[in-house]
């Protein structure tokens, strides 16, 4: 067996014995097992909980998300699921919520909500910042149908957080590549300047974010830029490139002051020029 099950279900088919269950298996919840050697990974505890919630929950929120494909959810984030069951154990989140039809399907063999449901639960809650973040996530892995979700919070007008949603839905921006991305773009938009374009496509390369007319660009580098060798020496051609192309990109790490940021890009802004 290399995923969960429910130890009273195998010991009533035969499949393992009580002292092999014991021996050879280990509990990730209550009453849901893997066998020794298989790592519980996130795709498998989602799993392990819709078991555990004796196969009547729906996966919900940042799980939904992360099997819709979204990044940057970590592994040890807790599962969450629309479920009647009593007190939730560590490691499952158990919301008893009502989910409408179409609310919710099959997605890679298990109970999700839909992407227009999940990015609708996702807006809702947390910091503004944090749930735009989200929303940028799942929309670069999937599509977002803003229309639908707008229709779930017509449905449902007294749900928590929807004025909130609402934002969050005019902010969302799915060529975010990285919560930081999503970061600096609400950073320049709140110190005034428009509103950057994302994944600019200039020559062989794609910008994270700028405004074409005045080829003006902002970049987010991450650790890997600094500390890998051939990245740092990609990243010099691919700026000479673009700098004979007219463009000046400004790149942000992650120690830059968020003051120094609008500062240099207040520079770069007045020193560039309509094209």
């Amino acid at each position: 067996m290399d995923g969960p099950f429910l130890g009273t279900e195998a010991l009533r088919d035969g499949l393992v014995r009580k002292h092999e269950l014991r021996s050879q298996c280990r509990a990730i919840f209550p009453g849901v097992y893997v066998a020794r050697g298989v790592h519980p990974d996130f795709r498998r505890r989602a799993q392990g909980a819709w078991l555990w919630s004796q196969r009547t929950g729906i996966l919900r929120g940042l799980t939904a998300a992360r099997l819709h494909g979204a990044n940057w959810i970590g592994d040890d984030e807790p599962i969450e699921l629309v479920c009647s069951k009593g007190r939730s154990p560590v490691g499952i989140r158990c919301l008893q919520e009502s989910l409408r039809r179409g609310e919710y399907g099959v997605h890679a063999s298990l109970p999700v909500t839909t992407v227009a449901r999940t990015a609708f639960d996702l807006g809702r809650r947390g910091r503004l910042d944090d749930a735009v973040a989200r929303l940028d996530a799942l929309g670069n892995a999937t599509a977002i149908d803003v229309d639908a979700v707008v229709r779930l919070a017509t449905t449902h007008k007294g749900a928590r957080g929807v004025v909130q949603l609402k934002r969050v839905l005019e902010l969302h921006d799915p060529g975010a590549q990285s919560p930081k991305e999503t970061w600096l773009r609400l950073l320049v938009m709140r110190a005034g300047f428009p509103r950057p374009r994302t994944q600019i496509p200039v020559g062989r390369y794609y910008l994270d974010m700028g405004w074409d007319e005045r080829h003006l660009a902002l970049e987010y580098d991450g650790d890997h830029h600094r500390t890998d060798r051939n990245q740092f020496a990609r990243d010099i051609t691919r700026l000479e490139e673009l700098a004979d192309m007219g463009w000046t990109v400004l790149r942000v790490a992650a120690a830059t002051r968020s003051a120094d940021v609008i500062a240099r890009l207040r520079r770069a802004w007045d020193s560039s020029s309509l094209h």
